[in-house]
């Protein structure tokens, strides 16, 4: 008889210890946004960020005031990238009111960021366009979701309408919206990439008020004679590395494309994979092109499968997500040798030569969530069996509530928080 009991005792013991990791499981947390930004993204003449910054998943939420709308940005590297767009429209505003270009544009109105305004002020509606696209894509860090090259490859369009929805709000139409301009790279002209570059902005940004003052202002400096004659105070290269800035303003967008393309070839990525991520509408040229780089630059074995993985992104903040994971990998194999990732896995999970397996993780907060420990655990198992790791490591760009880091080293990782993004201008 004591073998049953022991036998019984043994389960009593796991479910008993279940329930306790389940009263552990942490819930959404406000925070507030000076604690989680540098004081030079709240404070600004331009804008004003909210005070608080709800926490649903894995990115903090702000929003954000300013002359040319009111913004959502999920995440403190979308509200940086919001932040320089907001200083590239000033920026052109200012140009667009000197003597020189008044001179040129002759009885042409360029009334920057004006013209859109009503597309893309709807932050509430822009919230939920954006944020339950987050929230749903915050409770996997682990497999794929769906067969990459589906829906969103063929025009993700926000988180869909099941029957019974509410209409689509006008923040994600203009999400839509945005993502369909930025995917005409034919329509972006060397003029409006020459004045990108000068205010540092990207030449295929899904800010319509932004697009539409690079298409306008282009259009007036068509020959290229006004750029030379204005100076702007905006560093060369501002929220892209360097490599990746010369290459979106430099080059030709079918020239672009061509090298993005020879180089999924380089990593192992057939034809009909590489078409589906470059239909992928999300992720705009500009994106597609850091992703590809920093790819390129580690060429890890199992990299076409990631890039398989990363097409089926359906936002923003996913395709961002996925950059950043890439970028992060490229910054550690600089002084660490990188021998492969793990397959099918949308945390980007590096292997090195001394039996380590590297978790790169670029968001802003973990709890302890029954999503985040099944995640973990998977990944520990999988990358123990598939990627012969001895040691686990999680580098995350954000931090770790008490619980989660708690929880996170007793299986078995070893965490390092607030990892820079090199060159990515993550704050």
């Amino acid at each position: 008889m004591r073998a049953p009991v022991l036998a019984w005792l043994s389960i009593a013991a796991a479910v008993q210890g279940a329930a306790l990791a389940a009263a552990d499981y942490e819930g959404p947390r406000t925070f507030a946004s000076r604690d989680v930004l540098p004081a030079d993204l709240i404070q600004s003449s331009l804008y004003t960020v909210g005070v608080q910054a709800p926490t649903d998943g894995y990115f903090h939420a702000f929003t954000i005031k300013s002359e040319f709308g009111d913004f959502h940005a999920e995440g403190r590297t979308v509200l940086a990238l919001r932040a320089r767009e907001i200083r590239a429209l000033a920026e052109l505003d200012e140009v667009s009111r000197s003597e020189v270009f008044l001179k040129a544009a002759g009885t042409s109105v360029v009334n920057v960021g004006k013209g859109v305004a009503g597309v893309v002020t709807d932050p509430e509606g822009t919230a939920k366009g954006l944020g339950e696209g987050v929230k749903r894509f915050g409770v996997n860090i682990g497999r794929r979701a769906k067969r990459a090259g589906e829906s969103a490859a063929d025009g993700a369009k926000g988180d869909g309408q099941a029957s019974g929805e509410p209409a689509t709000s006008s923040g994600e139409k203009a999400a839509e919206a945005g993502e369909s301009a930025a995917y005409s790279v034919l329509g972006v002209s060397s003029a409006m990439r020459r004045w990108a570059k000068k205010v540092g902005a990207d030449p295929y940004t899904t800010n319509l008020a932004l697009r539409k003052a690079l298409e306008d202002i282009g259009k007036v400096d068509a020959a290229g004679g006004i750029a030379a004659k204005v100076v702007v105070p905006i560093p060369g290269v501002v929220g892209m590395t360097a490599t990746v800035g010369d290459l979106v303003w430099g080059k030709d967008p079918e020239a672009l494309r061509k090298m993005n393309e020879e180089r999924l070839a380089a990593l192992g990525v057939t034809k009909e994979k590489a078409a589906a991520f470059s239909r992928n509408k999300p992720f705009t040229l500009t994106a597609q092109t850091a992703f590809i780089d920093a790819l390129f630059a580690v060429k890890p074995k199992n990299a076409a499968d990631y890039v398989e993985t990363a097409t089926e992104a359906d936002s923003e903040r996913t395709v961002l997500f996925f950059v950043e994971s890439a970028e992060m990998l490229q910054t550690f194999a600089r002084s660490t040798p990188v021998t492969a990732v793990l397959a099918d896995s949308r945390a980007l999970v590096a292997a090195t030569r001394d039996g380590r397996a590297i978790v790169l993780l670029p968001v802003d907060w973990i709890r302890w969530t029954q999503a985040y420990e099944t995640a973990a655990r998977e990944i520990a198992s999988r990358a123990k069996a598939e990627l012969g790791a001895s040691r686990l490591e999680l580098r995350t760009t954000g931090r770790l509530s008490d619980v989660a880091r708690t929880n996170t080293t007793t299986l078995g990782f070893t965490i390092d928080e607030r990892v820079a993004l090199n060159g990515s201008g993550a704050p």
